[in-house]
């Protein structure tokens, strides 16, 4: 699994640790039970502080997504998919309807922001 930083980007970087480990398991790149890297290995992968990738483990543990069994790591635990994919819907939604405010403020049409929506789409 490939972990994707964006310094430039709006969401904290444990946040976008967070939301793209969420993706794993929503897809199935990630699987129950499956050891996930050492919070120190994920730091240093990602050249990021060890407290970063801490607090990124510690709010999926919080969350019933990974668990951490004492002296072996962190794993994935067995989830509901539909529960955790409606959680991803409901937060995508609330960042989208910010991004449409900005957007309608900015005078763009909705024809140009599908549009733009669409071209980023496909880049990333």
């Amino acid at each position: 699994m490939k972990i994707t930083i964006l310094p430039q980007g709006t969401l904290a970087i444990y946040e976008q640790i967070v939301n793209q480990l969420k993706s794993a398991i929503v897809t199935g790149e990630l699987s129950a039970g499956e050891a996930l890297p050492s919070i120190r290995a994920l730091a240093a992968d990602l050249s990021v502080s060890v407290i970063t990738t801490k607090r990124a483990y510690e709010e999926l543990e919080k969350e019933g997504l990974i668990r951490s069994v004492a002296g072996k790591g962190f794993y994935v635990c067995e989830y509901n998919t539909d529960y955790l994919r409606e959680k991803q819907l409901v937060m995508l939604e609330k960042r989208l309807s910010e991004v449409i405010y900005e957007a309608k403020k900015a005078g763009i049409s909705v024809e140009e922001f599908v549009e733009m929506a669409e071209t980023l789409y496909k880049e990333g």
